[in-house]
Formats: structure tokens, C-alpha cells, sequence
């Protein structure tokens, strides 16, 4: 078909050519298409279903959260105290706590479902492999003064444990430094000391004139004070309810603290060991008299001691800053001499067992020698 005009310029020629190739092109592709049919579906790539992780239970609003459990401390230690990897003290945990039925806010330690014990959970890293002798203190009477408390939380190293006493009162503050020090620490308990009724160990002592009953409260009013400890002495500062440890109603005070995961200091200087509880006894006062060379000396006693039979604890029953500052300075020669400083949950002596008759023949003697005096 020829155009309307005449087309006489060769550009405009070629340009019609060009297009007419162009609609050929299309033309017999578009033919190609049809006879192979549609191409195949594409797979959808689908993107990972992500979910949220789940929340973390309630913590009670008296207590900061937890710290995660050091499962593999937990797990490798089969009951015994002490946690053999490093890292924080763990923050009170709800899985470790137990509602105290009718009085709301209150909580007494418990062992967890999945096996966790106070005694583990929160306690300080200790590596077992380490073969030193291990020379461990206890600074009792904390938080009876707060500023004296305060410095030793402060001045002294994280190995070395505290007790705090259940008569003091607002120690929120004062466990949050402890934990972020490193410092593992136990709940002391007012027992009956050696002079009662002249020494006193307050409205809450275990008594051995009463019954049972009454010390089983007392105690569990002891142990609801406070949350996040390994397990209990019976160093109330300089008191050391020498004479109720003696005397068959211990055993079921240790029976509890057993049941409950917590391991318990003897203040009286024994090796032998305690039925049921995790336990090591006191080695060593430290701090009488509170003088600095007397200090110095009975430091100095506590090195051999380690030396002699692997490990050795000391006690100090009160805050005093020469006590503290002897402590610490201690401290810093231990590694060069040999020794290690260890936290108490790392010294403990398994328990034994029972008698037979489910007496103890050491609280027997201890009552028979209490009744001699």
C-alpha cells in the first residue's frame, strides 16, 4: 500500500524500515510464546517465622531479678556448696523462695524444682582445680553498724564472706553492694550463748529451756529476714550460741537448714562434721582482742593451719575498722605465700550420718560438757 505522500528523503525511508523489523520482531515472538505456553511458578521465598521471647515471670516487687542459674556450676557439683564458675552473685531468685503461708512479703530459701540449692546458687566462684590451701574469713556482725558495714563491704575483697545479723533493719542497700562486691553471705542465727542469761541473744534466740515448736518458729524468723544467702552461722557478732549448738535441739535446726539447701558455719573450732548440713568450723577468732597485733598474729595462725590440714576459717565477730583494715591488708600477701582465699561455700565438709537412733553422739558429749561447767 503506498502512503498518502510521496516519501522521497532516504532517512525517513530507513526509519520506516527500522520500525516495520520491530513489529515483525514482536509479532513472531509473541507466536513463539504461544506455542511454548506460560513459563513455570516461581518457589515464594518465605522469611524465618521469628517469635517473640517469652516474658520472664513476675519477680516479686521486694526483690531484684535474678541473675541466670550457672547451670553448669550446678550441675557438676552434685549437691555439694559452692559454685566452681566465676561471675556475679546472683540476685535473689523466686524458684529459691517459698511464700510463708499467712504473712504476705515474706519468703523462706527452698531448694528449687530443678535441684537448685541456695548454697550453689548463690554462692561465689571458686575453681576447684585450684590446689592452694584455702584460707577462708567470715566477717560477722554486719549491718548492726552502717557506716562500719558499709566500708567493710567496700574494703574488703570479694572473697571474703559476710553474715549479717536478722536484727538489722533497712538492709536492701547494703546486700545490692555486697552482691556487686562479690561478697557470698550467710544469716546468722541468735542462739543460746555460753553465759546466758548475762550474754543475750535477743527476743528471737533459740533457747534450749523451750520447746521445739518455739525454736522452729525463731528460726524461720530468722531465716525470712532476708533473701540471697548460702546458709547460716551461728556467729551473731560477738556472740556465738555456743551452748544450743551444743545441745540436741540443733538437730533438728540442722535437719531444716539441710531440707532447705543451706549450708551452716560452726562457731565452735571442731573438724569433725555435722549430720545432715554442709558445715566447716570456726578455726580461728580473729578479732579477740579487736588489738591490731593480736589480729596480725591470729592471721598468721590461720595461715598454718591451712597449711596443715588444706583449709582454715576464720572469724571475726564485728565490724571494727582495725579489724577490717588488718583483713584486708592480709589479703593482699595471701597469693605470694601460697595460700588462696576462698569463699566458706568452698571449704565445706560433707555431712555425715545420723545414728541409728537418731541421735547425735556430738551434741550428747557437747551437752554432757555444757553440764559440767
Amino acid at each position: 500500500m503506498r502512503p498518502p505522500w510521496p516519501i522521497r528523503s532516504p532517512g525517513l525511508r530507513a526509519l520506516g524500515f527500522f520500525w516495520a523489523g520491530v513489529l515483525a520482531i514482536v509479532v513472531v515472538g509473541g507466536a513463539v510464546l504461544q506455542m511454548l505456553g506460560p513459563p513455570p511458578r516461581a518457589h515464594a521465598v518465605v522469611a524465618p517465622e521469628t517469635t517473640s521471647a517469652p516474658r520472664a515471670a513476675a519477680t516479686p516487687s521486694h526483690e531484684p531479678a535474678p541473675h541466670p542459674a550457672p547451670v553448669e556450676a550446678v550441675a557438676s557439683l552434685a549437691g555439694r556448696p559452692g559454685r566452681a564458675t566465676p561471675g556475679p552473685i546472683a540476685a535473689p531468685d523466686p524458684a529459691l523462695l517459698e511464700p510463708v503461708e499467712n504473712d504476705p512479703g515474706v519468703f523462706l530459701p527452698r531448694i528449687a524444682a530443678d535441684g537448685r540449692t541456695p548454697s550453689q546458687f548463690y554462692a561465689r566462684g571458686f575453681d576447684p582445680a585450684d590446689t592452694r590451701p584455702r584460707v577462708a574469713v567470715l566477717l560477722a556482725g554486719v549491718g548492726l553498724n552502717g557506716s562500719e558495714s558499709e566500708d567493710a563491704v567496700r574494703t574488703l575483697p570479694g572473697a571474703v564472706t559476710l553474715a549479717f545479723s536478722p536484727y538489722a533493719n533497712g538492709l536492701g542497700p547494703l546486700l545490692e553492694a555486697a552482691r556487686a562486691a562479690g561478697h557470698e553471705f550467710l544469716i546468722s542465727l541468735p542462739m543460746e550463748p555460753q553465759g546466758y542469761p548475762l550474754n543475750d541473744a535477743g527476743d528471737h534466740a533459740l533457747l534450749t529451756a523451750v520447746t521445739p515448736q518455739v525454736n522452729q518458729s525463731r528460726l524461720d524468723w530468722a531465716l525470712s529476714r532476708i533473701s540471697g544467702y548460702v546458709g547460716a552461722t551461728g556467729a551473731l557478732g560477738l556472740l556465738r550460741g555456743e551452748r544450743f549448738a551444743g545441745s540436741p535441739q540443733m538437730l533438728p535446726v540442722l535437719d531444716s537448714l539441710a531440707d532447705r539447701g543451706l549450708l551452716y558455719v560452726d562457731t565452735r573450732p571442731s573438724r569433725q562434721p555435722l549430720p545432715r548440713v554442709w558445715s566447716h568450723g570456726v578455726d580461728v577468732v580473729i578479732d579477740e582482742p579487736a588489738v591490731r597485733t593480736e589480729i596480725e598474729a591470729k592471721l598468721a595462725t590461720l595461715e598454718q593451719i591451712a597449711r596443715d590440714k588444706g583449709s582454715a576459717l576464720g572469724l571475726a565477730g564485728a565490724t571494727r575498722p582495725v579489724t577490717v583494715d588488718r583483713i584486708a591488708a592480709w589479703t593482699n600477701g595471701l597469693a605470694a605465700k601460697g595460700l588462696a582465699l576462698a569463699p566458706v561455700s568452698a571449704i565445706m565438709v560433707a555431712p555425715r550420718a545420723k545414728e541409728a537412733d537418731g541421735k547425735d553422739s556430738r551434741a550428747r558429749d557437747m551437752t554432757a560438757k555444757d553440764s559440767d561447767r
